[in-house]
């Protein structure tokens, strides 16, 4: 059966936009206006104050990843007050180089790597629509690995650097999937494959994508009545099981537009439509635009 949550990594296409080291000393406080894209934040060593708008603080040790998939306005700081100074996010991406809070001599109280991911794919609402708003991390083995790579690959800036970070946060966005496909995801694809039973239908879906399925198919492969399939699937997924069924077929669809080796009819096959007219109205009313207008705008 084909991996969901691969899937959906690959339909992203996901590479690190740039990553800088980032550091503090003494009493320091930065603010960053709304930005938007994904973002991430490593800590290194030490420990800060993160404060993104509408969110409690939360302390940020060496060890631990952030993700803000949206990216709204915050500010981090050391623990001791001080006046923010504001920094445009725009400008931030565009620089090459260590950024150094507070005191600039001397041995960092904090170093962090942070950065801001780019998808090749259109569709990062996909992203915002797995995760929360903050995705907070902490005591992983295996992210501190990847934290290890993708620090030396940002600043030693080898041959291959490029295509060896866009690995990497590859790795990254799955791993801080995983360790959100809990009780603590919004309803979407992570809470359903969190549920043993709705991964099941879940991961059936994502197998044969072309098969005509229907509630009563996809309850018994979760081995629960229609009624309470249908009920547990809405509430956990956030949409119907059919809604699902289209919303997925929908999103292989356009990655297969996109890369414009298959014909209109050719993909309505692919997704499980056996008329082209039918698949065009469907793409149509969900995307907002014909499959062919998707084929050709860039």
């Amino acid at each position: 059966m084909n991996d969901p949550l691969s899937e959906v990594v690959r339909l992203l296409h996901p590479r690190a936009a740039f990553a800088n080291i980032i550091s503090g000393k003494g009493n320091w406080a930065v603010r960053y206006g709304e930005f938007g894209l994904p973002s991430f934040c490593i800590v290194l060593d030490g420990s800060c104050l993160l404060t993104v708008d509408g969110h409690a603080p939360i302390t940020i040790r060496a060890g631990d990843f952030i993700l803000l998939p949206t990216t709204p306005a915050f500010t981090i700081s050391s623990f001791a007050p001080a006046p923010p100074v504001h920094f445009d996010p725009n400008q931030v991406a565009s620089f090459r180089g260590e950024l150094r809070y507070g005191q600039q001599d001397g041995a960092p109280d904090m170093r962090s790597l942070g950065g801001s991911f780019l998808f090749d794919s259109t569709d990062t609402g996909l992203l915002v629509s797995l995760l929360p708003t903050v995705v907070h991390i902490q005591d992983s083995p295996r992210l501190s690995q990847l934290v290890q790579m993708v620090s030396e690959e940002s600043t030693e800036q080898q041959p291959g650097s490029e295509f060896m970070l866009s690995r990497l946060v590859e790795l990254l966005l799955v791993q801080a999937m995983r360790s959100t496909a809990t009780g603590s995801a919004p309803p979407g694809l992570l809470r359903g494959l969190g549920d043993e039973r709705l991964s099941r239908a879940l991961k059936a879906v994502h197998a044969h994508v072309q098969h005509p399925w229907t509630i009563e198919q996809l309850a018994r492969i979760a081995a629960l009545s229609r009624s309470a399939f249908f009920e547990r699937f809405t509430r956990m997924v956030g949409a119907t099981p059919m809604e699902y069924v289209m919303a997925w077929r929908m999103e292989i669809a356009k990655g297969l537009l996109r890369d414009n080796v298959l014909s209109v009819s050719e993909v309505a096959e692919r997704v499980g439509y056996g008329s082209t007219s039918t698949f065009s109205v469907a793409f149509s009313r969900h995307v907002g635009q014909s499959p062919r207008h998707f084929a050709r705008s860039p």
